[in-house]
């Protein structure tokens, strides 16, 4: 088997041929640390290495599979490698989350989600690069630097997850774990053409993310699967669904755990509510956004689905209200979160200097978090209601079905293009403020080579049937296509030397 051949497999194909012995795990994890390497300078997706402790782990992978007897079970991930999101604790690597004075600080434990990827045998590789406090849709701090997108380096991976997003999108992993507050994971799944699954509320436990969630923001947060081929993430989401005994939600979630899962294989496509939602403002998205929803609805309907339209008014709201109901829910705000990692300099006149430890897009949420706090409270209490409105009404509409949605507005937009402009949130909020499901799905690349994609939203505890759309989707689309090698840099006295 070639050594490209594993840097375009599954994780579940890798698996299964280290089980089979026709592979071996540190050849895998040499071929994926190689190609870490060979991408990393150029994307800046990996901020954390632990490349010799996962050469050792592969080894020990081989011996336990050397060792095992004929049909004896083994772990199923047993040595794949992964990446995991930086502000995901893993101990030993750091867990700062791009904040400058909290950089160095290395994770204690391991997170709940984290650790269950280990003990299926997968290998961690390093900690992927994201956003300054997991704030932004950019992932960009003054800690590691920006992360660019492997189909266009002038564009945005996306975020918080964009290092994850970078290095599948690259095939330096073959999926990695990362978290959702307001498209976290969809976002840089799209922009990086894999997959990305935000998990029902409270299926996957959110203890160990840094910053911490707390009762008021935990039912908007999750943590996820980003994979680039569609056949892992149920696999991978039976290893992390669960309770742990801390996160309350997934102690009482209606989802489950692992045994309540569905299975994507018994999802009939045959008579499947398929919704599309009418544009309005602020969900106007691009024609060829609009032109791949399109395209998937089609290919859906073609396999027997019934696609149907309606509108929702309500959600020219779903900005406002998402960004309200964090606000006012959360019991610390960014500017606390600063304060507790040791930014004691997080003054308003420090904050206008340039060249200082915040990134653009962290100081202007930090004076729009001040000047929210000041807002009547009469009227944060009406857009919190009207957010509880529009996740009961998109759940409603999304009853057994799905619902397939554009992401962003545009494909990957230029770095920078996102700042201070809070409606590119304005395709995936909603679907945080109901908790519901969503697999963020890859199909195809437009003109320019960017990569385009749907989000398929099924209804609560039903993550198997947006999988199933997803796995279909794949089968048509042809999913995560690898971008093209970067072009080589020529100097121009080897050039002179060459043409003589």
């Amino acid at each position: 088997m070639s050594s490209f051949a594993f840097t375009d497999m599954s994780a579940t194909a890798l698996a299964a041929a280290i089980r089979q012995r026709r592979i071996s795990a540190s050849d895998v994890v040499e071929e994926h640390i190689a190609a870490v390497q060979r991408v990393n300078p150029r994307l800046n997706a990996v901020v954390a290495d632990r490349f010799d402790a996962a050469r050792a782990e592969a080894r020990a992978a081989d011996a336990r599979v050397a060792a095992a007897s004929s049909g004896e079970p083994l772990p199923p991930l047993l040595g794949v490698p992964c990446t995991v999101k930086e502000a995901v604790a893993f101990a030993g690597l750091p867990n700062s989350a791009g904040v400058v004075a909290r950089g160095g600080v290395p994770a204690g434990s391991t997170a709940p989600a984290a650790q269950r990827l280990v003990e299926a045998g997968a290998i961690v590789l390093g900690a992927t690069n994201t956003s300054e406090m997991c704030l932004w849709v950019e992932s960009e701090n003054r800690l590691y630097g920006r992360t660019r997108n492997p189909y266009d380096p002038a564009r945005t991976a996306g975020g918080s997850s964009g290092g994850e997003g970078a290095a599948i999108g690259s095939g330096a992993s073959p999926f990695g774990l990362g978290s959702d507050i307001g498209g976290s994971i969809r976002i840089p799944a799209f922009c990086c053409g894999v997959f990305g699954h935000k998990p029902s509320r409270g299926l996957v436990p959110t203890t160990g993310s840094w910053p911490p969630c707390d009762d008021g923001n935990r039912p908007l947060f999750a943590h996820g699967p980003l994979a680039r081929r569609a056949e892992d993430l149920m696999p991978l989401l039976r290893i992390l669904a669960g309770p742990d005994g801390v996160d309350p939600l997934a102690a009482g979630s209606g989802a489950g755990g692992a045994a309540h899962l569905g299975d994507p294989a018994d999802v009939s496509l045959r008579g499947l509510p398929v919704l599309l939602i009418d544009e309005c403002w602020p969900l106007i998205a691009s024609d060829d956004m609009l032109w791949a929803r399109e395209r998937a609805a089609g290919a859906l309907a073609a396999a027997g689905a019934r696609v149907q339209r309606r509108r929702m008014p309500r959600l020219r709201r779903a900005v406002e209200s998402y960004v309200t109901t964090l606000a006012r829910t959360s019991g610390i705000g960014a500017r606390d979160v600063l304060f507790a990692a040791g930014a004691h300099d997080v003054d308003w006149r420090a904050l206008l200097r340039r060249g200082g430890p915040h990134t653009v897009a962290t100081r202007l949420l930090l004076v729009a978090e001040q000047a929210h706090a000041r807002l009547p409270r009469r009227w944060a209490e009406r857009l919190i209601e009207a957010g509880e409105c529009i996740a009961a009404e998109l759940s409603a509409a999304i009853g057994d079905g799905v619902l397939l949605e554009p992401t962003l507005a545009t494909t990957a937009p230029r770095h920078g293009r996102t700042v201070g402009r809070p409606w590119w949130l304005a395709h995936v909020v909603p679907f945080n403020l109901a908790g519901v499901p969503v697999t963020q799905t890859p199909l195809g690349l437009d003109p320019h080579g960017l990569p385009l994609g749907v989000q398929v939203a099924a209804g609560h505890g039903r993550d198997h049937v947006s999988i199933a759309v997803a796995l279909e989707l794949e089968r048509i689309f042809g999913g995560w296509t690898p971008p093209p090698a970067p072009p080589t840099t020529v100097r121009t006295d080897e050039l002179v030397r060459v043409l003589g």
